[in-house]
């Protein structure tokens, strides 16, 4: 079968390719942008990205056009799909029908934290030898990428509540009938198209309703918003972390203590930074422990976790100054990557942030970001042209450590100036940041 991918280069639909490949399909697909990781995924399996969204790319006619959510009614290429009657459909639903049924599903649902608890899950089935399939909105390096079939019942996915496609406006999650189910937190984000948290709990709700009785909700037991969303209706075994009557952990220096139903299983030694990752691993803990891995085997299996790319990734050194990627995009996310990379050394740290997503841009997180900058010694923003608001305004409380700027080229020379042997600079963006990452990288040697 011929798969044509509207929006392949997105993290989610990447892997679709990953996957139907790997199934037999021929597969293409076309993007108005490509930027690694994914796009070098794409390459290196050997899949055909056409540029932007010209109808001619359709002149084959595929068996099926695979729709991502970010084509919409006006796409020059979907406009052709619905005037010639070509077959198409959206990614979670050509997923849900060619691959996860009849799997046990293992999905990870939440504000933050998704791509790391859910690469966090599949390696420890993997270690375990359970040979899971996987898909991640990211590319674990224990695998070395984002998503494949599995040889097992088993499949691991990042469960988003972003909507499925411009016909179907349920949150993708709903498509894939888990029978694990993390919901690691929950937080307003999405403004592009949720009104208020309420609406998104009740996604959240739509999901739990998925969950078969004889399934199990792994839940966060510190977040309100998600206790609120079991209020409206649970029909399935809870299992909490964060919580004392559950899975939870005391920092330890070398790692944490780890303590289920108040009972210690030892010291855990993990290769990841910060509270909100242990958060994260006690989350796959419970779930892995759900299919039956037994908890040394979750305790060996982690500390031979490899983190996934883009996740507090050192991406370069230059004049004793180190540049770190992240992926952070959400006040929340921000200040806990800021604080987990404060544990990393006693530099400063450089915070250069884009705006990108479109709930930055939107400006509905404005008046948080000065806030969840606190813990930075200087930082960088980059005042994308498309802003609904004003940066330097909105952050004026961030004082006399805020250096904002219109263009790259000015913005990367700055850091380049400010930066001291021994600083971190921390880049944080949902996309390629034009390759500013690399562009510190060299200004500064």
């Amino acid at each position: 079968m011929h798969l044509h991918i509207l929006g392949i280069c997105g993290t989610f639909m990447a892997g679709i390719a990953a996957i139907a490949r790997e199934a037999g399909h021929r597969v293409t697909g076309s993007d108005a942008n490509a930027w690694p990781p994914m796009s070098t995924q794409l390459e290196q399996l050997g899949i055909t990205v056409m540029q932007g969204y010209d109808p001619a790319h359709l002149d084959s006619r595929p068996d099926v056009v695979v729709v991502g959510n970010v084509v919409t009614r006006g796409n020059p290429a979907m406009e052709h799909v619905l005037d010639a009657g070509l077959p198409y459909v959206s990614g979670p639903q050509w997923l849900a029908e060619n691959v996860l049924r009849d799997r046990h599903v293992l999905a990870v649902a939440g504000t933050h934290g998704k791509t790391t608890t859910t690469s966090i899950l599949a390696w420890l089935l993997e270690h375990a030898g359970l040979q899971p399939g996987f898909l991640v909105g990211g590319v674990p390096q224990n695998f070395g990428i984002s998503a494949r079939l599995g040889q097992s019942k088993y499949f691991v996915i990042e469960a988003d509540e972003y909507d499925t496609a411009f016909f179907d406006k349920r949150s993708k999650f709903v498509h894939y009938r888990p029978r694990t189910c993390v919901l690691n937190n929950l937080e307003y984000d999405h403004a592009d198209i949720f009104p208020d948290l309420a609406s998104i709990e009740r996604q959240f709700h739509h999901l739990i309703r998925t969950v078969p009785r004889s399934g199990r909700l792994v839940v966060n037991g510190a977040d309100a918003n998600l206790a609120r969303v079991l209020a409206q209706g649970c029909w399935s075994e809870v299992a909490y972390f964060d919580r004392d009557d559950g899975w939870h952990a005391k920092a330890a220096a070398d790692g944490f203590e780890l303590f289920v139903s108040g009972v210690s299983h030892g010291n855990v030694q993990t290769p990841l930074a910060g509270a909100h990752n242990r958060s994260n691993v006690l989350a796959a803990f419970a779930a892995a422990a759900h299919v039956g891995v037994p908890v040394p085997a979750l305790i060996e299996g982690l500390a031979r976790f490899r983190n996934v790319r883009r996740r507090l990734e050192k991406v370069g050194e230059a004049r004793g100054v180190t540049v770190y990627d992240d992926f952070a995009h959400h006040p929340t996310a921000i200040a806990v990557t800021i604080a987990a990379l404060r544990t990393q050394g006693p530099g400063r740290i450089l915070a250069v942030l884009e705006p990108r997503s479109n709930t930055m841009r939107l400006g509905t997180h404005a008046g948080e970001l000065a806030q969840s900058l606190r813990d930075a010694d200087l930082c960088f923003v980059y005042a994308r042209p498309d802003l609904k608001w004003d940066a330097a305004a909105a952050l004026a409380g961030v004082g006399s450590r805020l250096h904002v700027h219109a263009g790259l080229d000015e913005l990367v020379a700055d850091i380049a100036a400010a930066a001291q042997p021994g600083d971190l600079v921390l880049v944080m963006s949902n996309g390629d940041f034009g390759g500013v990452h690399g562009r510190i990288v060299k200004a500064l040697g």
